[in-house]
């Protein structure tokens, strides 16, 4: 909690001294309107990330099962751990350098640098550095994935949807179907069989591809640009 509190206190003096701005800049008024757009962003990635999990399920013939020493105690405990780590995430790549990138540079090139810093940061983070076949995967993904958000950021003027989506996302493969770095939690994969070549690109197309896509065409077509 103390990193996201210097995350915020560097933020406020970088939006003071380039755009003589303070936090609220990011879009955390009015608050009716921002908790709308995070829980449309929440739901709409989780709806994502169950339909990928399942498909993965289908694809390799194995069962998602309830973990048996789950209990809400853990489920709100990892909660808060994906909060933590989105919420960084959130101020670092859809934040205030964001926000002076977009002003600086417009929208165009301001989403690029921050979806491609948002590739790259994955290699450290998923700790791929030094296997390229690995670091094209997560770069692809994570940067489809980054590029989208920052559009959303771009378009509400708020951090709030892409708050809401990239916590959709964490929360639900992370804590619910077990895939993050705390282990077994909600949901376990049982029985299967490994992927074949083609069916392992078809999971990663879908997850990895797909989804982005389908973000952007929500970001486009339902989204309403704001005006400052």
């Amino acid at each position: 909690m103390i990193g996201i509190l210097v995350i915020l206190a560097v933020s406020w003096l970088l939006l003071h001294f380039f755009e003589k701005q303070n936090i609220l800049v990011l879009g955390l008024q009015p608050v009716t309107k921002r908790i709308k757009q995070f829980s449309i962003g929440f739901l709409l990635s989780a709806i994502l990330c169950v339909f990928v999990q399942y498909l993965e399920a289908f694809l390799k013939s194995s069962n998602w099962v309830l973990h048996e020493n789950v209990s809400g105690g853990i489920v709100l405990k990892s909660f808060w751990w994906d909060f933590r780590s989105v919420l960084t995430e959130e101020l670092i790549f859809r934040g205030a350098l964001l926000y002076i990138l977009l002003n600086r540079m417009g929208s165009g090139r301001g989403i690029l640098i921050s979806a491609i810093a948002f590739g790259i940061y994955h290699w450290f983070s998923f700790g791929v550095l030094g296997n390229v076949m690995a670091m094209i995967l997560v770069f692809i993904g994570t940067g489809l994935m980054g590029y989208a958000w920052a559009w959303a950021f771009a378009k509400t003027k708020s951090i709030m949807l892409p708050l809401g989506l990239h916590l959709g996302w964490n929360f639900i493969h992370n804590t619910i179907f077990s895939k993050g770095p705390l282990g077994d939690l909600v949901l376990i994969s049982e029985g299967g069989e490994a992927l074949t070549d083609w069916l392992s690109l078809l999971n990663f197309v879908s997850g990895l591809i797909i989804v982005p896509l389908l973000i952007f065409l929500y970001v486009r077509y339902f989204v309403e640009e704001e005006v400052e």
